[in-house]
């Protein structure tokens, strides 16, 4: 593999995900406050929001990544993916009524199709001593543009307001599409093999248990939102809750590439093992710790939790993945992870809204535990380049 091509594949990735990242996390510490505060809507109806937009764009990916599988592109699905990211906010800026944010959130995650047909050509242009690390610089990357994008909705919100800032972070993805389709010269595929579609058989006995695990635990793992909104009925203001997401965000940033260079060394079933662990102790600080310290320190567990499985999670996919199927099994397990997700959410919400606000962390975290032993059992393919 050309070294140069490598490096600009994975460099222009990674810039554009932290510019989509600035934007989205501009908007991210006070979406749920905007949904439930400024529109009115409910606990449920927040979940509602967050899982089906999640749930919808799992279609899109498993879809963006058997065509980019049947038509050996890529690139395409990327820059279309922030196309969408940053209509989707204009559209937020315009909504009324928390019924008009139901479309726009489909667009939004619908623009995460770039995902799938990205990551396989990240883990194509990267080898089993290096994948890892591919994936933690682009998901380090990813996670410094939410930091930042936090930083800028601290500065900018109480300027601007609600709307015009969906404005303004609808700007940085469209820099991003630029990036994508100047930068990036996508190379002619060598396979001649007609592409028929992954089918259930294609797929071993190893990678089906981590699909299923994997669905297990996003199933307990709802929203973001919702730690959020417990912090502000816990006490904090709304610019602490931003102050919070920006904790979370800054751990997550600098903590994904060291996780992503631990699982090339140690293994990516020990990183992500050790990921499922850190939410059980998210869950555990937000049952027990009941102070405003103790919620801090779970917004920095939140943040290593998902600087460890963010990146670890698509390297160990990617592994599990028949060779020419790459962008399918990425695309597919993706489409899992979002099926579950409208669930999760809604799930989380009832139990909130019907039984008790701790209910959703009891829930999610015997869902982990279950998840961490199904893990036990699975192989790692360290005989792929």
């Amino acid at each position: 593999m050309d070294k140069k091509y490598k490096k600009r594949v994975i460099r222009t990735f990674s810039l554009a995900s932290f510019l989509n990242d600035l934007g989205s996390d501009m908007i991210t510490p006070i979406w749920p406050l905007f949904v439930t505060t400024f529109l009115g809507a409910s606990m449920a109806t927040l979940g509602l929001i967050d899982g089906l937009g999640n749930a919808l764009v799992s279609i899109s990916q498993a879809l963006s990544g058997y065509i980019s599988d049947r038509i050996k592109k890529r690139k395409i699905f990327v820059w279309l993916g922030y196309l969408f990211a940053s209509f989707s906010r204009v559209g937020y800026a315009f909504s009324t009524m928390w019924q008009h944010l139901i479309p726009f959130k489909i667009l939004d995650r619908f623009g995460k199709m770039r995902d799938a047909p990205r990551d396989a050509l990240i883990a194509n242009v990267s080898n089993h001593k290096d994948r890892g690390k591919s994936f933690g610089i682009l998901e380090a990357m990813d996670k410094l543009g939410g930091l930042c994008g936090v930083i800028a909705s601290i500065l900018l919100f109480g300027l601007l307001g609600y709307k015009k800032l969906f404005l303004v972070a609808a700007v940085p993805s469209l820099i991003a599409v630029l990036l994508i389709i100047f930068i990036i010269k996508e190379k002619k595929s060598n396979h001649i093999k007609i592409y028929r579609g992954i089918h259930f058989k294609d797929i071993n006995n190893n990678l089906r248990l981590f699909l299923v695990l994997g669905s297990i635990f996003s199933l307990g793992a709802f929203s973001y939102s919702f730690l959020l909104v417990f912090a502000k009925d816990f006490g904090f203001s709304v610019g602490l809750v931003s102050v919070l997401y920006l904790i979370f965000a800054a751990f997550a940033s600098v903590s994904a590439l060291p996780f992503g260079k631990m699982a090339d060394k140690i293994g990516r079933k020990n990183v992500l093992g050790l990921s499922f662990v850190l939410w059980i102790l998210v869950c555990l600080s937000f049952i027990f710790l009941n102070s405003y310290v103790g919620i801090i320190l779970a917004f920095v567990l939140y943040g290593l939790h998902r600087g460890a499985l963010d990146p670890v999670q698509k390297t160990f996919v990617s592994e599990l993945a028949p060779e020419n199927y790459k962008a399918s099994v990425l695309g597919g397990y993706q489409m899992l992870l979002g099926i579950v997700a409208l669930p999760a959410s809604l799930i989380a919400g009832l139990l909130w809204d019907k039984i008790d606000f701790m209910a959703p962390f009891y829930f999610s975290m015997g869902l982990a535990v279950l998840a961490f032993i199904m893990l036990v059992f699975v192989k790692e393919n360290k005989n792929i380049k």
